[in-house]
C-alpha cells in the first residue's frame, strides 16, 4: 500500500476554540515557554564511493553526465528502454542535491483533482521514501535502483572536464576518475548524451547559449541566493509540533494571529518566520528565514534556511567559499534558535552539507524555452513530457529582498523542445537549467518535475536510436513525440490532454496588460493569484514600475533581448526625462508620463487629454484600456499603472528571441 503521500496539515472543523484549548495543555505538557509568552508572540556519514567496475567498453548508446535525481530518472529509463547506458557522477554517492546538499524535503506538483503530477520513476521513489526522507536511506535508494539495471554502468567519483565534438554534434565526454594520474583523462563515447548537470555544464561547455540569472527579464546579474543546508540535533519535535500546528490554528482564528505559514507533521515543520526576520546576520550577503525542518531517523533535524548571496554557483572556489561563510554563520544562528524558536532551547549543531543547494544558475537555449505565461495560464503543450504546478517561487536575489511568489498554476505541460539545446546535436538537457526562461523556472527548478523530464529524455533517446532521429528532427515530428507519450505512459507517467483552467484574472479588462509586466517581473499574484488590479496604488508603487519598466528594457535591449523602437538612445536607464510622481497622482499622471517617455518630439505634454489621444493613436494603449482613463483626475488603479507601464513597454522596445 502506498505510504501517505500528502503532508499531514490538521483539519480545522466547527469548533477551533476546542481544538485551541487541547493544543494549548498539549504545549504546556510538552514543556517551553509559559503560555503567556506563547499568546503574546502568537498573537504579535555516506555510502563510501568506490568505483564502479570498470566498464566492458568505452562505448555506449547513451551517457549521462550528473547523477542528480533527473540524471538517475535518465539513465534508468533509458537502461529500461534498452540503451546500453553510463551515468557518470563526481561525487562519491548519488543522488547530488537530495543527499549530498540535504535538500530531503520536496516541493510537489498535484493536479486540479490534487492527483500527483510527477508519477513513473519519482512516484517509484516517493511510495518508498515519501517527501521527506532519511539521506542515507536515500542513497542506499538510488545505488541499488541504478546497480539493478543490467544495461546501466556506474562511474562514481568522476568528473567531467570537457565535451568530444565532431562539428556541431556531440560523440562523447572526456573525465578524469578520483585518484586517476591528473595529467590523464579518459574518454568515453556515446550515441547519444543527456546533461543532467545542475548547471548544464557540458552544454555549455559544447557551446549552447545560454543567459545567466535574471538577465532574461532585465536584471543582469541577478540570481536566486543559495542555500547551505545543516543539520542540528537537540530538537523538542513534539514541541515543535504542537507549537506550528497552533500558530496556523491561531492564524484561521483571527488575522494578524499566529502564522498561516506554520504547520508540521511527524517528519518534518515549516515554520517560525516572523521570528527568523528579526535575525540579525553577522555576515551582511547571509540571511536567515523560517525554515523547512525535516527530521532524521538518527533524530538530527536538517534546516533549510540559511541564505547566502554573492555566490557564483558555477565557480568552484566561490561555492567553496560560501560554504566556509554559511559555517562561520551558523554559531550565532544557532544560538538565536535556542532564544527563539520554541523547541529549541538544548539545540546544537551537529554539520552541514557537503554541497550547496543552487537555485539558479544557466538557463540553455532550447528548440522552446517556457514562460511565465506558459505556466500561469496553465497551457498545454502537443509535445508534452511532463507536467506540473508548483508555485512560482523566486526566492530573494539580495539581503535586502525577500522574494515573490508570482503566481499559482494549476498544472502546465513542459515541451520535449525545451530538453532540446540549441546549436548541438545528440544531447538533451534536463534539470533546473533546461530551456525555461527565469521566471517559470521558479516553479519548473523543483526536483520531482526534474526527474519527469529526466525520464522522458531516457525515453526519447531510445526512440531517437532506434528511428536514426536526430533530438531536433524528434522535437519537429508529432509521430515521434507520439510515440515517445505512448511509451511514458506505459511507464507510468502522467501525460493527460487537457483543457488549460482559465483563472478569473483573466477576463480583467487589464489583463492583457498586466502580463507583459509579469514578464518583466514587475507583477505578481502570489499563492492565490490577487494581482490587486482594482486596488488603488500610492505614488511609490508608480514609481518604482516606471523605473523599472524602463530599467528592465534598458537591460534587455543592451544584451540584445529586445530591440529599442522610440528612444534613440537608451543609456544604462537614464530616461528621457526625470521619473518622479507625488503623492496625489491621478490617472492623467501616468499617462503624461508614458507620452514624455515615449515622445521622440519632446513636446511639452500639458495635457492628459492630449496623452492620452497620442498612446491610443500610436497603439500603445489599447480602446478598452482608455475607456478606464475617462476620469483623467481619479485615482488610477493597479490595472491603470500596468495599462500605462504597459503602454511605455510597447512603445520601447520589440522582443526578440537571443
Amino acid at each position: 500500500m502506498r505510504k501517505g503521500k500528502v503532508l499531514s496539515k490538521i483539519k480545522y472543523g466547527a469548533a477551533p476554540l476546542a481544538l485551541l484549548m487541547a493544543f494549548i495543555f498539549l504545549f504546556i505538557a510538552v514543556g517551553g515557554m509559559e503560555l503567556g509568552q506563547v499568546m503574546a508572540s502568537a498573537m504579535a556519514s555516506n555510502i563510501d564511493g568506490e568505483a564502479a567496475v570498470e566498464p566492458a567498453s568505452d562505448t555506449y548508446d547513451l551517457i549521462v553526465v550528473g547523477g542528480e535525481p533527473e540524471g538517475i530518472a535518465a539513465a534508468v529509463s533509458a537502461a529500461r528502454n534498452g540503451l546500453r547506458t553510463l551515468l557518470v557522477e563526481e561525487g562519491a554517492a548519488l543522488g547530488g542535491l537530495m543527499t549530498l546538499g540535504g535538500l530531503n524535503f520536496l516541493d510537489m506538483s498535484y493536479g486540479p483533482d490534487k492527483e500527483l503530477l510527477t508519477q513513473g520513476i519519482f512516484a517509484e521513489f516517493y511510495e518508498e521514501m515519501d517527501n521527506a526522507f532519511d539521506l542515507e536511506e536515500a542513497k542506499a535508494y538510488f545505488l541499488q535502483l541504478v546497480e539493478q539495471e543490467e544495461n546501466l554502468d556506474l562511474r562514481l567519483n568522476t568528473s567531467f572536464v570537457a565535451p568530444v565534438l565532431e562539428g556541431k554534434t556531440i560523440k562523447g565526454i572526456e573525465v578524469k576518475e578520483k585518484g586517476q594520474d591528473q595529467a590523464k583523462s579518459k574518454v568515453y563515447y556515446g550515441a547519444r548524451l543527456i546533461d543532467a548537470t545542475v548547471d548544464a555544464d557540458v552544454a555549455a561547455a559544447a557551446g549552447v547559449p545560454y543567459t545567466v540569472g535574471a538577465e532574461d527579464y532585465g536584471r543582469p546579474e541577478e540570481l536566486m541566493a543559495v542555500t547551505l543546508v545543516f543539520r542540528v540535533k537537540g530538537v523538542n519535535w513534539p514541541y515543535v509540533f504542537i507549537y506550528n500546528n497552533l500558530m496556523r490554528l491561531l492564524s484561521l482564528l483571527k488575522e494578524g494571529w499566529g502564522d498561516p505559514f506554520a504547520g508540521a507533521n511527524w517528519k518534518v515543520a515549516w515554520g517560525y518566520g516572523q521570528q527568523a526576520l528579526e535575525y540579525q546576520a553577522h555576515d551582511p550577503k547571509v540571511r536567515f528565514r523560517g525554515p523547512n525542518l525535516a527530521r532524521q531517523k538518527d533524530g538530527t533535524v536538517l534546516v533549510n534556511a540559511l541564505l547566502l548571496f554573492g555566490v557564483n554557483g558555477v565557480d568552484p572556489v566561490s561555492r567553496v567559499q560560501g560554504i566556509a561563510r554559511g559555517q562561520a554563520e551558523l554559531p550565532y544562528i544557532i544560538e538565536f534558535m535556542r532564544e527563539r524558536f520554541p523547541g529549541f532551547a538544548r539545540v546544537e549543531l551537529v554539520d552541514t552539507a557537503e554541497r550547496l543547494y543552487v537555485r539558479e544558475t544557466r538557463h540553455i537555449q532550447g528548440e522552446y524555452r517556457l514562460t511565465i505565461t506558459d505556466v500561469l495560464e496553465n497551457r498545454d503543450h502537443w509535445d508534452r513530457i511532463a507536467h506540473g504546478s508548483y508555485p512560482v517561487d523566486i526566492q530573494p536575489t539580495a539581503p535586502d529582498n525577500l522574494g515573490n511568489v508570482i503566481g499559482k498554476p494549476l498544472i502546465y505541460s513542459i515541451p520535449f523542445r525545451c530538453l532540446v539545446p540549441l546549436e548541438i546535436d545528440h544531447l538533451l538537457v534536463v534539470g533546473r537549467s533546461a530551456s525555461y526562461d527565469s521566471l517559470p523556472h521558479g516553479s519548473a527548478r523543483v526536483i520531482p518535475v526534474g526527474m519527469a523530464t529526466g525520464e522522458a529524455a531516457g525515453v526519447a533517446a531510445a526512440y531517437s536510436i532506434e528511428k536514426g532521429l536526430g533530438f531536433r528532427e524528434l522535437s519537429r515530428s508529432e509521430e515521434a513525440i507520439g510515440a515517445i507519450q505512448e511509451r511514458l505512459l506505459k511507464q507510468g507517467a502522467h501525460l493527460k490532454v487537457y483543457t488549460p483552467p482559465r483563472l478569473a484574472v483573466m477576463d480583467h479588462w487589464a489583463y492583457p496588460a498586466m502580463s507583459a509586466m509579469r514578464e518583466l517581473g514587475l507583477a505578481a499574484g502570489g499563492y492565490g493569484n490577487d494581482y490587486r488590479l482594482d486596488q488603488p496604488i500610492q505614488y511609490w508603487d508608480a514609481q518604482y514600475v516606471f523605473t523599472q519598466t524602463l530599467a528592465r528594457i534598458t537591460a534587455l535591449v543592451e544584451r540584445g533581448f529586445a530591440r529599442a523602437e522610440n528612444i534613440d538612445e537608451i543609456e544604462s536607464g537614464k530616461a528621457p526625462v526625470e521619473i518622479v510622481f507625488a503623492e496625489g497622482l491621478n490617472k492623467g499622471d501616468l499617462l503624461l508620463m508614458a507620452a514624455r517617455l515615449l515622445d521622440k518630439n519632446k513636446r511639452e505634454w500639458e495635457s492628459a487629454d492630449a496623452a492620452l489621444s497620442y498612446l491610443v493613436e500610436q497603439k500603445y494603449l489599447r480602446p478598452a484600456e482608455a475607456e478606464h482613463f475617462a476620469d483623467l483626475a481619479g485615482s488610477p488603479t493597479f490595472g491603470e499603472l500596468y495599462a500605462a507601464a504597459a503602454a511605455l513597454q510597447k512603445g520601447l522596445y520589440t522582443r526578440e528571441t537571443k
